[in-house]
Parts: C-alpha cells; structure tokens; sequence
C-alpha cells in the first residue's frame, strides 16, 4: 500500500516547503523506495499557464504537456521520477472538474458543496497519483499558509484521508518559522506554537515539526515545541538556512529525518541512504576551481524566479566543468536604452531564454548581434533562438524588416511565425505546443556533439516557429539547421558553424537537467564560456 506525506506551513510564506519535500523524497528514493511528490495549490487558475512570470515564476512543463508550479521543476531535479500533469492540482482544476460533472448530471440533482463534493475531488486527486505511479511513498505539498481562507478544503481533504487510511499510513510534517529576535537574543517559538494550535484546530495534528531557522534550535527550544505542540521530541527537526538547496537532503540525514519517517510509516526500505554521488555533487558545489560570468538577457530578469530551471542548470553544468557560474542579470529593455557593448563588458557568455510579447525584444536582437560579431559564446532557448533568427535574418541575409508573426503582423519578411496547427486554436490555457518532442540532431554539429546521438527528446511551451519559407536560403547565407522535427517540418535547432559556440534551441533544455545527470547542451555552452575567459579562483 502507497503511503502518504502531507506537508504543510504556517506563520509566513515562502518557507521552502517545496524544497523540504523535495529532500525528503531524496532521501526515501536513496533507500530504494519509489517516491513520488504532488502540489496542491490553492489558487483558482486551472494550471500556472496563463500566469504571468511575475506573478508566479516560471512555468515547468512536464513530459506530458503539463504547464505546473516552479516546485515540481525541484522535485524532478531531486528525484529520478518523472512526473505527469496529475501532480500538479490547483483549486481552478478541482472546481472546473466538479463543475463539469455538475453540468453533466453526475450528482444526480444533489446540492453541490465544498464538503463532501470538492473535499472528494480532492482526495480522488490523491489517490489518482498513487494509483496511477504505483509509488511506495506519495509526497503531497499543500501550498499556501494555514490561515489562508482558500487553503482550507485542501487541509479538510487532508484530515479525512489521514483518517480514511488511517496513522499508520498518512502522516503531516508542518514547516514553520523558529525566528530570532537580535535585539533580546533569542529564538522564538511562539508563532510555531500558534500554527500549529490553528493546524489542530482543522482537525490535524502534525507528526514532524520542521522548523526554518537561521540558528541552530538548542535543546531546550525543541523541547518546549515538543511540548506545547504535542509533537515527541524527536519530531522536531531544524531546517537550517543552506547556501546550497542541493545540502538540505544531507542536512536532514545527518539529523535522522529518513529514520524516523520509515519508523513512523512501516517503510521497507534499506537501512541506510546511500547519498556518495550527492553528497560529492554537493563538495563540488563548494568548492570550484575556476570561475566566470555568464549574462542572461531577458525580460523578467527582476524576479530570478522566472528562470529557475536555467539558474539552475548552470549550477550542473558549472559542476561538471569545475566551474563557479555567476549570472549578471541584464534586462534586455534596458539594452535598447545603453546598449549591448555596456552592458554586457567582460562576460565570458551570453543566454538568452524564451517569453512573450514584444516587450524587450529590440533589445534581445542587440545582445544576439553583439555575441555573434564578437564571437562570445550564445545560447538562445525558444524565444531566444527566434531572434537568433530575426537577427541573422536582418544583418547576414539583408531583410531589414524581418520579424517574428507576434511582434508584427504586418512586416514583409516573417520569418518566425505561427505554427499551422495553430492558427485555428481558440484560448489561451494548455493550447501550446507542449510537452516532450522527437527531434533529429544533424552529425557534425555542435549539438550533436553535445548529445552524441542522432535522435533527442526534448520539451517544448511555444506557439511560434521558424518560417520554412526562408529555411533554403537562411542554409545557403551560413545558418546550420542542426535539429529538425522527424518528418522535417520543423526546425528545432540552429547554430553558426564559424562561430566558437552559437547555438539556439527552439524548446527548453533546462527542464531537464539534473545535479548528477547536467543537460548536454548547458554543459558545452559552459565549457565554451570557460574557454573563452574565466577567473582563478584563489583561496584566501
């Protein structure tokens, strides 16, 4: 029987609880069980999809199509599991779910409600996972704060299912804020205290407190959250402040955290995590040999969040090079104000990601003919790889008004446009192209000496593509289509073949990398950032 772990938070946001369930799930998944992990958020829209990267971060598209939360980009990056579009729930996706059954006649002419319709939709949603995965653990991350209104039949599904199932087989690990007062010197325990009073008073009684601090918790203070929160003392753990996300699975062995869980649960697992490629991954973390600056031009650089899953990525791939990666975060709006040359002096490579709109994109197209005519190492991914085109388009292949179909409808050169699938499409919401694709890797080109194999899958979030109109002659003034779709429809990948390092990907190569397993592509775009110029790194 799958079992399961609910973990909630309390006093404030933003307390990491994704990444907690992430540490956790590594750290059951090294003792041989098969773990998954599932978000449950509370916000009305049907998935993140149509939200705008401030509001929420990135969007992390799964395998299947799914658009999710950012967390399930960190519970892919710990776990070897692959997720699907059931581990991303939103209050938006169980009122539309229940409300089309209503329509339908489902209920047989019965009041609809909160309890038991939602709170049953919600537990199928639960089940649905489990059954689906056949995981010998289930993680379930509610978001939100307890005292959050929208939150609560989420935490009502979550006490009738520890009930349902029964102790043995659900537990609730609650994570919450253990803040330290500086002008009196101490750590306090009392917003603890109140979070937990308000979780209980639900009709939850939380089995592990996890508390985020910046300070160790001396004894004393674990017994007395012991104490007022009816918790046993080896039920509070701290969860310290990291310089690393890739340390906090190790931090929570080295305090006994999987111990206690596969205790508390009945887990046949193996006495011991085995944690030696992680814990080496991490050593290198700390500890590189070189290091470099890499610029990302995009245009949501003031919430880094909108690019977690390329943050991210450089950390892998600066490991596999022995390299610290620092990122200098140019907005690319602020490239059309000062220029390229200014603003992006001394780096040792240029990245520039997907998004949407007009908005910044003039300024993209700068920073993409800056990298090619100084022969900086580039990267574009998905909107970055069409102004890779634009550019090229306007400056090697001399049309001055070339553009893309979505930043001018009218321009006489369109060489990205509309996929055709996609001109009848009505909405916005999961209408993309989404999902893992099939592309064909050219032999002799930089890409397929990043992969090393002619056949790739890769995931895709977009709705524009290169214009096949222009594909002969784009070849013939030097552009190398070094990826295509199978059936050769689709240009997914292009390069410069006299430029050291050039490359732009019509997907996302960073949501799939991984600590121990670094994307191909990031780890020779690295290297070639490394080539090109880096620093010593000289301890003091």
């Amino acid at each position: 029987m799958t079992k399961f772990i609910f973990v909630t938070g309390g006093v404030v946001s933003s307390l990491g609880k994704g990444i907690a369930s992430a540490s956790i799930g590594r750290l059951l998944e090294s003792r041989g069980l098969k773990v998954t992990i599932a978000k449950f958020d509370p916000y009305l829209n049907v998935d993140p999809g149509t939200m705008s990267p401030y509001q929420h971060g990135e969007v992390f598209v799964l395998d299947d199509g799914g658009e999710t939360d950012l967390d399930l980009g960190h519970y892919e990056r710990f776990l070897t599991a692959r997720l699907s579009r059931n581990n991303s729930v939103s209050s938006g996706k169980i009122y539309n779910s229940v409300i089309s059954k209503e329509r339908r006649g489902d209920y047989l002419g019965k009041t609809v409600q909160v309890v038991p319709h939602i709170t049953n939709e919600i537990r199928e949603s639960i089940l649905k996972i489990a059954k689906e995965q056949k995981v010998d653990v289930c993680i379930v991350e509610i978001g939100g704060t307890i005292g959050d209104i929208e939150s609560l039949p989420f935490l009502e599904a979550v006490r009738q299912f520890r009930y349902d199932i029964g102790k043995e087989n659900a537990i609730n690990i609650h994570v919450t804020l253990v803040p330290y007062i500086e002008a009196s010197g101490e750590l306090k325990t009392k917003p603890t205290q109140k979070t937990v009073a308000e979780l209980r008073a639900i009709g939850i009684q939380p089995d592990v407190i996890l508390c985020r601090s910046e300070l160790p918790l001396p004894e004393d203070i674990k017994n007395k959250i012991s104490l007022f929160c009816n918790v046993e003392p080896e039920a509070v753990y701290e969860a310290l402040d990291a310089a690393s996300i890739y340390e906090v699975p190790l931090l929570f062995q080295a305090q006994g955290l999987d111990d206690f869980l596969v205790k508390k649960l009945h887990l046949k697992a193996t006495s011991r995590a085995n944690l030696t490629q992680w814990s080496k991954f991490v050593k290198q973390v700390y500890s590189p040999k070189k290091e470099m600056e890499i610029a990302i031009a995009g245009k949501y650089v003031e919430l880094h969040d909108a690019y977690k899953s390329i943050m991210e990525s450089f950390i892998h791939a600066g490991v596999a090079n022995s390299v610290k990666v620092r990122l200098r975060w140019v907005d690319s709006e602020d490239v059309e104000k000062h220029g390229a040359a200014k603003l992006l002096k001394g780096v040792s490579g240029i990245l520039v990601p997907g998004g949407f709109g007009d908005r910044g994109i003039e300024g993209k197209i700068q920073v993409i003919k800056y990298a090619r005519e100084k022969k900086i190492p580039f990267f574009g991914i998905c909107l970055g790889m069409q102004c890779a085109v634009i550019e090229f388009a306007r400056h090697i292949m001399k049309l001055n008004t070339a553009n893309s179909g979505e930043f001018d409808p009218n321009t006489s050169d369109e060489v990205i446009s509309m996929m055709a699938d996609q001109l009848k499409i009505q909405g916005l919401g999961g209408t993309m192209r989404l999902g893992a694709y099939p592309c064909k890797v050219e032999k002799g080109t930089k890409a397929y000496q990043a992969y090393k194999q002619t056949l790739i899958q890769e995931r895709h979030r977009h709705r524009y593509e290169f214009n096949n109109v222009y594909r002969e002659k784009a070849k013939a003034m030097g552009l190398k289509l070094s990826g295509v779709s199978p059936d050769g429809t689709l240009v997914e990948m292009v390069e410069l073949p006299n430029h050291p390092w050039f490359v732009g990907v019509q997907f996302h190569p960073e949501l799939k990398s991984r600590p121990l397993a670094p994307h191909p592509l990031f780890r020779e775009f690295v290297k070639a950032a490394v080539k090109y110029g880096h620093k010593k790194i000289t301890k003091k």
